[in-house]
């Protein structure tokens, strides 16, 4: 069973930085995908940021500048770092790898931007 579980939430201040990490249970490698989503509350749950296994990125455009995907495939981690931050980042944040046809997801992490 593929496992997946964030760290690195909590509250930072507007114009912070923040990094998050995702720990796979699984060698990364073998994932079609993986990324980062977002939930704020009343919201839906958006893209943040993914990664697919030709190691193609894609941002958001509110991520773009801002935010920093990367993968470390011998720590089997799915990193994020956030700079800039604005209250509107405040959210739970979740890791999600891709297996053939279904999606793993990670419990997530709360991000609070408030001053």
């Amino acid at each position: 069973q593929v496992k997946l579980v964030e760290s690195g939430g909590g509250l930072v201040q507007p114009g912070g930085s923040l990094t998050l990490s995702c720990a796979a249970s699984e060698n990364i490698v073998n994932f079609n995908a993986m990324g980062w989503y977002r939930q704020a509350p009343g919201k839906e749950r958006e893209l943040v940021a993914t990664i697919n296994v030709g190691e193609t990125t894609n941002y958001a455009d509110f991520a773009k500048g801002r935010f920093t995907f990367s993968r470390d495939n011998v720590k089997n981690t799915l990193n994020l770092q956030m700079g800039s931050l604005k209250p509107e980042d405040t959210a739970v944040y979740y890791c999600v790898a891709r297996l053939l046809s279904r999606a793993y997801w990670g419990q997530g992490t709360q991000v609070t931007v408030s001053s």
